[in-house]
């Protein structure tokens, strides 16, 4: 039977919930779900000034879990039910150096906040998705995955290894009980953290916005096709996985790098 989608209204019913939902990559996939038409449910620890009207805003601490627990109750209190998780959320805040610098408390608050907090929204969540046969969850990983900068984020790099294996070890329990799950890997995006980074790199080095934008390329190796990613590429990858049209995708890894990692 020959099927005919509008990604325009394709997500129309659905209730979705992204993480880190309120800058940079996050905001652009929770911004893209709505246009197709969802509720969208947006988490972060603190709310920006400016959010879209449109967007419902749940203030948490995702890396502890009662800030999980405070999340799922708020959630399906609010909307009965979770149709698409979006975990979003990661950061790397650990110092350059290398692996002498780094302490037990660095290693743990970023597992904590790239690995077992998207592994405890997904806990809590699967079980409703399974009952009801139906459900999408995507892992935002990173190609540092694959392609670990070990001067300033080994532990970041490590967090998000971990979570490409356990989101397809995950798919291959889920996936049967009709709940899609997804990675999605992005190399260097170009967000308003990343504009900051290649001020100060600009800024220090006495070189020009573009030529540091160049050395930040340099250094993971290249990009071939030129530039980092724009937020709204990454975000609209990530509306047509969690849409119909990619209905019988579940258990793969999206890498959207420019080409940057050199293996197949």
């Amino acid at each position: 039977m020959e099927q005919n989608f509008n990604s325009g209204s394709e997500l129309s019913g659905a209730v979705a919930l992204v993480t880190g939902g309120t800058k940079g990559v996050g905001k652009a996939i929770a911004e893209r779900l709505l246009q197709a038409g969802a509720t969208v449910v947006i988490i972060a620890r603190n709310k920006p000034e400016a959010v879209h009207p449109g967007l419902h805003f749940i203030a948490a601490d995702l890396s502890k879990p009662a800030g999980t627990q405070h999340v799922v109750e708020t959630v399906l209190a609010g909307y009965g039910r979770l149709d698409i998780l979006v975990n979003n959320l990661g950061s790397s805040e650990t110092p350059g150096g290398g692996f002498a610098v780094l302490t037990d408390d660095d290693w743990m608050s970023t597992m904590q906040a790239n690995l077992f907090a998207p592994v405890r929204l997904d806990r809590a969540f699967l079980p409703q998705m399974i009952e009801r046969r139906s459900g999408v969850i995507i892992h935002i990983a990173s190609i540092q995955g694959k392609l670990p900068l070990y001067d300033s984020t080994l532990p970041y790099a490590a967090a998000k290894a971990g979570l490409i294996n356990y989101s397809k070890g995950l798919s291959k329990e889920v996936s049967p009980k009709g709940v899609r799950v997804l990675t999605v890997s992005p190399g260097w995006v170009y967000t308003t953290s990343s504009e900051r980074l290649t001020e100060r790199i600009a800024s220090s080095s006495n070189i020009t916005l573009a030529q540091a934008t160049q050395s930040v390329m340099d250094a993971l190796g290249g990009i071939p096709y030129g530039r980092p990613a724009k937020p709204e590429e990454v975000a609209e990858l990530v509306g047509f996985l969690v849409s119909p049209r990619a209905g019988y995708l579940t258990g793969t890894e999206y890498v959207i790098d420019g080409g940057t990692i050199p293996t197949i």
